[in-house]
């Protein structure tokens, strides 16, 4: 796009903060965008680079990666450097490894526009100059846009294609010659990949639906159909080459035209790969012919199981023969070739290598990843290849946001307030985001950072009123590290947590079954036998005291995150924030009350007050916390990994 006075002008729909933080051992910040979709010069997200040292980036190495990580339909729109002198050198430098790095990765020079800048790490201020069209000659940018609504330009101008395609690849050898069988994989696989183009094969393309009941539109396309409007390119005149070409969009309701793209309940049209045996080159009438090739030496068979799952991004104005042709097709055939690079090397020992998307916190493009799923997500080279993809995402280190549980889920029914409690009913989820202010004038809140669900007594069909309200405590915070990817561990029953404790010792075997209550120190042991996680105790002598801790409270919702159990007297409760004026020292406790009777409803929830702010004395004078009353509060620790 361009500023006033036919300078170019920069859009950014990412953050600021996804260039700044964390911080990286790279200045270098790869530039991604949509130039087919997207208006010139406009940054759909920044990446980190991993390899080379900070002036000279490993482009072989990078391009591999990234070409991995990208759908088809993003590119890399132009590259900035965080920090330095800023000066024009600086950006042009990056708009010269920008170029580099986007024809390692297509093998050609850009036909769009491309951005160098450079970027003042204190004031966020951005430099850049910018050549049209892939053209050699840069010129200075006027002005920098940061997009107030970033998603809604993505999504309501884009749209997600999805193509899975499961092989059973036949790989023939000699008996005893193993030698030259990572030639013949390669071979099999680029034979594939061509095959993909072959007039026998056709594609299912079919659109999401609103719901259940909602047909899908769909339309089956021919490889005949994608020879005739192949390397059309997205313009205005797109529309009017051919009156029966069908757009991306028709495939979408009008109910369904802005896309959801939530982890939950992503919408994508779908593509599915078929091939049509009875279809014959040959005159009508003529006999099928079979051939009969014997092998020169005894031959063994290893049937190589490859699983391909593709994203691609396209305008919803481009025709979906063109958007097949251009972005699926080649999208597969690269797909292979990562699958080829990595299986060849190990053929033997047989890699079940599975592709997984995801659209991660601070991210608004979906990216993908290829897991080898042999040893579990636990084993350390999956655990490296997470967090380099953490530090090039530019994700934190200590969340786990690219476990294959975060991978997007396709045509799902959305996200639900409820879960499913393996007992009994379903459980509310996130309770206290239906609130109203804490009543603290000039506060600041600190909440809980994630989702958890709400466990109070008479749950799974167990009678614990009046001795379980630290149990479902626990149960609430085991919630939060399952649903946060720490854990796939069910959440456990009293019975369990009285089985923990009497196998560690604590308790006698007379415990289980029992109505005996339990209080922070036994949370505390049940947390580290079950997921490990480490826990802080603060003791305080009575609930008056309670407030004078709303400063170490906030700091571990700010860093930590974790719902906290506070127990005093028989009484337990589940802490999921603070509002604190650190000037006048008001503050609000957050409470999730785990001694509720009732159905979950959640209107009668916070009406009733089962969830809310309290303060430690409210305005008649009464308090919520007992003053005669010793408590302990329990902090668990957020565990750091990924």
């Amino acid at each position: 796009m361009e500023a006033a006075g036919g300078r170019p002008a920069l859009r950014l729909l990412c953050p600021k903060r996804s260039l700044l933080s964390p911080p990286s051992p790279s200045p270098l910040r790869w530039l991604v965008g949509a130039p087919r979709v997207l208006p010139p010069f406009t940054v759909a997200a920044a990446l980190r680079p991993l390899h080379g040292d900070r002036a000279d980036p490993d482009l072989p190495r990078e391009a591999d990666e990234i070409g991995a990580l990208l759908p088809r339909g993003f590119d890399i729109v132009g590259a900035l450097l965080v920090g330095g002198e800023g000066s024009g050198a600086d950006a042009t430098r990056a708009l010269e490894l920008a170029r580099a790095l986007r024809e390692r990765l297509f093998g050609e020079r850009a036909g769009h526009g491309m951005i160098g800048g450079c970027m003042d790490s204190a004031t966020g201020e951005i430099r850049f100059v910018a050549s049209e069209n892939g053209g050699s000659e840069a010129v200075e940018g006027a002005e920098v846009l940061w997009e107030d609504e970033p998603g809604r330009l993505l999504w309501e101008k884009g749209c997600i294609l999805r193509c899975e395609l499961p092989l059973k690849l036949p790989l023939y050898f000699p008996t005893d010659e193993m030698s030259g069988i990572e030639e013949r994989f390669s071979s099999l696989i680029e034979s594939t990949a061509a095959k993909l183009r072959d007039p026998h094969v056709c594609f299912l393309v079919e659109g999401p639906t609103a719901s259940p009941n909602e047909s899908r539109r769909s339309i089956i396309l021919h490889c005949d159909d994608l020879s005739s409007v192949s390397h059309l390119h997205h313009n205005a005149s797109t529309n009017e080459c051919s009156a029966n070409i069908v757009s991306c969009s028709e495939l979408f309701s009008a109910k369904r035209y802005n896309l959801s793209l939530t982890r939950e309940n992503a919408d994508a049209i779908q593509i599915t790969v078929l091939t049509n045996q009875s279809v014959s080159r040959s005159k009508a009438g003529t006999t099928p012919v079979v051939e009969y090739f014997p092998a020169p030496a005894l031959a063994s068979l290893r049937v190589i199981n490859l699983k391909l799952d593709i994203l691609c991004y396209s305008s919803k104005d481009f025709p979906l023969a063109a958007a097949v042709s251009e972005l699926v097709i080649p999208g597969l055939a690269h797909q292979m070739s990562l699958v080829k690079k990595v299986i060849a090397s190990e053929i033997t020992q047989q890699p079940q290598l599975c592709p997984y998307h995801f659209i991660p916190p601070g991210l608004l493009i979906p990216v993908t990843a290829l897991y080898d799923t042999r040893y579990g997500e636990i084993e350390e080279k999956q655990s490296e290849l997470r967090r380099d993809l953490h530090i090039r995402l530019g994700l934190p280190l200590d969340r786990p946001l690219l476990r294959i549980s975060n991978a997007l889920t396709f045509g799902g029914s959305g996200k639900k307030e409820k879960s499913a409690s393996r007992n009994g009913p379903s459980l509310l989820r996130d309770v206290h985001r239906e609130l109203s202010s804490s009543g603290v004038s000039g506060g600041t809140m600190s909440l809980i950072d994630g989702s958890y669900e709400y466990y109070h007594y008479l749950h799974d069909g167990i009678d614990d009123n009046g001795w379980g309200c630290a149990y479902r405590s626990l149960q609430t915070i085991v919630s939060w590290y399952r649903l946060q990817q720490y854990s796939s561990i069910d959440v456990p029953s009293h019975r369990e947590i009285q089985q923990i404790l009497v196998d560690i010792g604590d308790k006698d075997p007379s415990f289980i079954g029992s109505r005996e209550w339990i209080g922070a120190i036994e949370l505390s042991f049940v947390l580290d036998k079950l997921l490990g996680a480490s826990c802080k105790i603060i003791n305080v002598r009575s609930g008056d005291e309670l407030p004078e801790k709303c400063r170490e409270l906030a700091m571990h919702f700010e860093t930590q995150g974790t719902p906290v159990m506070i127990g005093g007297g028989v009484l337990a409760y589940t802490l999921l924030g603070v509002d604190y004026n650190e000037a006048s020292g008001d503050c609000a406790f957050l409470i999730l009350d785990p001694h509720y009777t009732g159905a979950d409803d959640l209107k009668k929830i916070v009406n009733g007050g089962w969830c809310g702010w309290k303060k430690s004395v409210d305005s008649k004078g009464r308090s919520f916390f007992l003053k005669d009353k010793f408590y302990n509060l329990l902090l668990p620790q957020r565990p750091n990994m990924v």
